[in-house]
């Protein structure tokens, strides 16, 4: 996939997951919801159990389409995008979590233009007036059009992508999913994959059934653990001592961007990867197993807690299987591997600083002597950034503050996600991201007009690197 291609891809799945990752809490609600009191939970109550349906048939949906129109038009935006989504809700029996992604932003959109039609034409002292008719009739229109015109479209592409995936399933197919899940976790297509296609799919499978094997295709992360511990174990110099630590956030923090970029330093270790997640895949379809919800974070933790009552062996089993085969596979082609260090492998930073530091998109020269002798801005505020902004950019953000307060440097430390750039990123504020984001921040950067450095590290636990930019700005 080329760059463009896949800064494409990664800005499709970082607005979905902008519309998701808010309301996973919610998603995890409905899933112990279920969990405890439907049929076949572990609490089964008839009178609770009332409680699932509506959740997921309308709140779910809703709180997707505000969040969805609050990112494109804010406050405005979201209310008319909840509104417009009754439409979509009411005018089909399949749950409209795939219609809410789309309705909330597109009718946001299109308050945004007929706001702009009015502006400054508007007569003093009509403004709220205006404003509340104009957001009451477009929203009505927009509400009718998708209750005729979106659903069939929106149900038709639902039964193809769930009319896919059951023929994968009942042709014992659905292991192949891993060829394509595992290359597009590694290129942090995650969000795209999971967010986009996974948890619509899976919400109204488990709605049918109780539980739902798509939650695990991207999310179980046992095959990315394995990869983790095969480099603890058979891997070379700093890779082999960065490891541990990776695989001990994967394994109860669930972040598996802390794991990628050992698999991008040496990519024949991602065969491990595809055959780790095709096997507890396989476990997984021929013996029954899933969860109630999205798993969130890819947690062993997290996958227990949202594991189907009579699923959680399975589940288990599958997880552990999918690290043994990954750690093995990996490991043997690292056993093979004669070189001192992992071709490729660059966990201590050791690049030249001209390397490490870009001021916005224009010719490259050294953080150090930016903030030394005033080459480029004056760094304020150091923001990490990662897809999502909820994950690996909020455990970098606290090794920073800790490594700064060690130094007796007073600066500001914050998070974002990289769609989020231009909204929560200031003039002079340093970037922190990785390498295989870095081409996607400097678009984010270029298309809001923005010149901020850029700090590409390997990944955002890279302790060696942060120790490098603190000798920077002492």
């Amino acid at each position: 996939m080329n760059t463009s291609a896949k800064v494409r891809v990664q800005k499709m799945g970082a607005f979905l997951s902008s519309e998701v990752m808010p309301n996973i809490g919610v998603f995890i609600g409905w899933g112990v919801l279920a969990a405890l009191f439907i049929p076949t939970g572990w609490l089964p109550n008839e009178t609770l159990n009332q409680l699932v349906s509506p959740t997921m048939k309308y709140l779910m949906p809703l709180l997707i389409a505000y969040t969805g129109g609050s990112n494109v038009y804010g406050r405005r935006g979201g209310v008319i995008g909840a509104f417009a989504t009754m439409g979509v809700i009411l005018g089909t029996d399949i749950n409209m979590l795939a219609g809410a992604m789309f309705m909330g932003p597109f009718a946001a959109w299109c308050i945004k233009k007929v706001d702009k039609l009015f502006e400054g034409r508007v007569k003093p002292g009509l403004e709220m007036m205006v404003n509340n008719f104009s957001l009451g009739l477009v929203g009505a229109v927009l509400m009718v059009i998708g209750f005729f015109a979106f659903v069939p479209i929106i149900e038709g592409l639902i039964t193809v992508f769930s009319a896919a995936i059951n023929a994968l399933i009942s042709r014992g197919l659905l292991p192949l999913m891993a060829f394509f899940v595992q290359p597009g976790k590694v290129l942090f297509l995650n969000n795209a994959i999971n967010h986009g296609i996974m948890i619509p799919l899976g919400v109204e499978q488990a709605a049918e059934t109780g539980k739902s094997i798509l939650f695990m295709l991207e999310a179980n992360n046992g095959c990315v653990l394995g990869v983790a511990l095969a480099f603890a174990i058979f891997g070379k110099g700093t890779a082999k001592k960065a490891a541990p630590g990776a695989a001990f956030i994967n394994f109860f923090g669930g972040i598996g961007e802390v794991v990628y970029p050992f698999v991008l330093s040496k990519p024949v270790t991602l065969i491990g990867q595809i055959a780790g997640s095709f096997v507890s895949i396989l476990i997984i379809q021929n013996f029954g197993g899933g969860t109630v919800a999205a798993i969130s974070p890819g947690s062993f933790f997290a996958l227990v807690a949202v594991s189907a009552k009579s699923s959680l062996v399975v589940n288990v089993i599958s997880y552990f299987a999918g690290m043994i085969t990954s750690c093995l596979v990996a490991g043997f082609f690292l056993k093979m591997d004669k070189s001192e260090e992992v071709a490729g492998a660059n966990f201590s930073m050791e690049k030249t600083l001209s390397e490490m530091g870009v001021t916005g998109n224009a010719a490259v020269q050294p953080i150090a002597a930016a903030a030394a002798h005033g080459a480029g801005m004056t760094i304020s505020r150091i923001v990490f950034a990662c897809d999502a902004g909820m994950g690996s950019s909020v455990m970098g953000e606290s090794i920073m503050k800790t490594k700064l307060n060690k130094a007796m440097l007073s600066m500001e430390v914050v998070h974002t996600s990289v769609a989020s750039i231009g909204e929560n990123v200031r003039e002079g504020d340093l970037i922190v991201t990785t390498k295989p984001l870095e081409d996607r921040v400097r678009s984010m950067l270029e298309t809001n007009q923005m010149k901020n450095q850029v700090f590409p590290v390997e990944n955002l636990l890279d302790n060696e690197a942060y120790d490098r930019l603190i000798k920077m700005l002492l």
